[in-house]
């Protein structure tokens, strides 16, 4: 073959292929109809080349409700450690906690999610170490919508001379104006649940119709906490 031929089609692993084939199937246009996965991952740090993910928490939403059963949480092997993170999410590196390799992190992750719209608060990190860890295994990226709750939550307070909207929200600035408990804040599964609750209570705010009111003005957030 000549030097300009194709390139071989890359195998990819059955795992990611039935995650693929989630996506054939259109979403509805609904909201009531529609599943929602709130993540949120606990990582060694902020940079997507050198640091990894610790954790993976998320819940389900359905119909306005949390679905608390279905609850995901998976604990990951990582040779990159950072003692000052593991100030704030309280991963350390001797723990019993049972862990998982990053690929089979992976795996287990892409089976919940399916082609279900992600939720996050800076949702844009979480899904940029997914992908990070992803292409370190020579898989593509995720494929799932995503709305962030930042962005949403900006959408809800009025402008005026008086009130001016900030850049960016904290996950605890939301929690405090929804009167949510941080008992488990910098937790993963923590994190997601106060997550969740600030996203049905924005939701109810903004009242949208259907699917597409809720991803209006959806511009790329900065990262943070």
């Amino acid at each position: 073959m000549g030097f300009f031929s194709k390139k071989k089609h890359l195998e990819l692993p059955g795992f990611w292929e039935t995650y693929a084939n989630c996506f054939k199937d259109k979403l509805p246009e609904t909201i009531s109809e529609n599943t929602f996965v709130v993540l949120d991952t606990e990582t060694t740090g902020f940079n997507m080349t050198k640091d990894r993910m610790l954790c993976i928490g998320a819940l389900k939403l359905r119909d306005n409700t949390i679905v608390v059963k279905e609850s995901f949480e998976v604990y990951v092997e990582q040779e990159h450690y950072d003692a000052e993170s593991a100030e704030i999410h309280g991963i350390l590196k001797k723990s019993k906690k049972e862990r998982v390799t990053e690929l089979e992190a992976l795996q287990q992750f892409l089976a919940y999610a399916k082609n279900h719209i992600l939720v996050g608060h800076h949702v844009l990190f979480d899904v940029g170490m997914v992908n990070a860890a992803l292409k370190r295994n020579g898989l593509p990226q995720l494929l799932n919508k995503t709305l962030d709750t930042g962005l949403l939550y900006k959408r809800t307070l009025l402008i005026s001379t008086v009130l001016r909207k900030k850049e960016t929200y904290s996950l605890d600035e939301l929690a405090e104006k929804f009167r949510i408990s941080k008992k488990d804040r910098h937790t993963a599964l923590g994190d997601t649940l106060i997550t969740a609750i600030a996203f049905l209570a924005i939701v109810e705010k903004l009242k949208p119709k259907n699917l597409k009111d809720l991803f209006k003005k959806q511009n790329p957030p900065k990262f943070g906490l």
